[in-house]
């Protein structure tokens, strides 16, 4: 394990620093993803049983009553959308908001997946705090995105019948 002796103050500036550059990278990395490469739910975005088609996040976390209160940066770099209002009513406009559910899903993903870095640097105890932390700040939006997206894809198969 890599230990680098830095005072106290400076290792809390370097993890602040790091998380900021680690979230904005993964959302830049995730912002330049082609349409291409979001145009289906791959293994970690696809639908899983439990979650029964966005009402299990309904019932259980009760999503629709907290989800519009946290920060939305969709379109945070040039070109992005914002996931705050639909782009449009039609289907284009649902499915690109769907491929924008996608987008955010996995810059979260990515950045909670930057977590296990912090013990690099960090004693045990404060790598295990930032770690959670990774996970308490991005799990939210992981579920606040399929929560979106499988709400509006219920939309679209509806309106394609």
């Amino acid at each position: 394990m890599l230990r680098l002796v830095m005072p106290e103050a400076v290792t809390v500036v370097v993890d602040v620093l790091a998380w900021g550059a680690l979230h904005a990278a993964t959302g830049y990395a995730a912002h330049r993803l082609g349409a291409e490469r979001l145009a289906e739910d791959g293994w970690l975005l696809r639908a899983r049983r439990f979650e029964a088609r966005g009402t299990w996040y309904r019932r259980r976390l009760r999503i629709h009553r907290w989800k519009d209160r946290v920060p939305e940066a969709g379109d945070l770099f040039r070109g992005g959308v914002s996931k705050r209002q639909l782009p449009s009513y039609d289907v284009a406009g649902l499915q690109l908001f769907v491929q924008e559910t996608r987008r955010a899903e996995l810059a979260h993903w990515w950045a909670m997946a930057c977590g296990p870095l912090f013990v690099l640097w960090n004693p045990p105890v404060a790598a295990v705090l930032l770690v959670a932390y990774g996970v308490v700040v991005n799990l939210p939006f992981i579920l606040i995105q399929r929560y979106n997206r499988f709400r509006t894809q219920a939309v679209i198969e509806r309106r394609r019948r």
